[in-house]
């Protein structure tokens, strides 16, 4: 199987999500708005997007093409690439598990977003200032450790890990969270870190995978910066 991945070519995201479990596995893939040339890269995005074009279209990237299924929304690849990648449990059981902390992930990816765009997000970061002060302060002082606090006692009533014994796309997700947090908030995860001792052991685990170290030391992996969820305003962080 040959995985067709549709993200905005410039920024880590809710599609890296999805990248590091295809990288992770060593699955075949291709980035498709990254590709160039003509019809190619967010052009072919964005007609894969179009009503008329599917029977089912997604609402918005990512979305990853399968053997002619079109699948959208993070989680909902995620459960489906889980158990074809070997990165979710065999049981039934175990999969609605790592589901349910998937969807438990995006909640707080949310709220991340929401920290530098609380009002609308068809206006810039400058115009809500005052807004994204306010809700940070909130988010920082009781959400990350509300958030944070569950997903610690969950890996390390795991031997340190969220699902099972092996490595899963949960496993992967919260490795892109703490990575994403000490960009975003450097300070408070500074402070705060030392709380998480199984998140960061997690974070140290995962970078040592050789599928995801060939891929952090790869042009492949995007760097984080001021147009994606996670995102460093010296202003926010406390």
């Amino acid at each position: 199987m040959r995985y067709e991945l549709y993200y905005w070519p410039d920024i880590p995201g809710r599609g890296e999500f999805v990248r590091l479990a295809l990288e992770a596995s060593g699955a075949d893939y291709v980035d498709v708005a990254r590709l160039t040339g003509r019809g190619k890269g967010v052009a072919a995005m964005t007609r894969m997007m179009a009503v008329d074009a599917l029977a089912r279209p997604p609402f918005a990237p990512p979305f990853l093409e399968a053997g002619g299924i079109v699948i959208a929304q993070t989680a909902n690849i995620l459960q489906y690439l889980g158990p074809r990648l070997g990165l979710a449990p065999k049981a039934e059981a175990g999969r609605l598990w790592a589901h349910q902390l998937q969807l438990t992930v995006a909640d707080f990816i949310a709220e991340v977003h929401d920290t530098h765009h609380p009002i609308a997000v068809g206006l810039y970061y400058h115009r809500q200032k005052p807004e994204a002060r306010r809700r940070t302060m909130h988010f920082l002082a009781e959400r990350v450790p509300k958030y944070l606090g569950y997903f610690e006692t969950v890996a390390a009533a795991n031997h340190g890990r969220m699902v099972g014994r092996r490595l899963s796309y949960v496993d992967l997700s919260m490795f892109q969270v703490i990575a994403g947090m000490r960009y975003a908030f450097p300070t408070t995860m500074s402070k705060l870190e030392a709380d998480w001792p199984a998140l960061s052991a997690l974070h140290v685990r995962v970078a040592a995978h050789p599928g995801i170290a060939s891929y952090l030391a790869s042009k492949r992996r995007i760097p984080f910066n001021d147009d994606g969820i996670f995102r460093h305003y010296p202003e926010l962080d406390r």
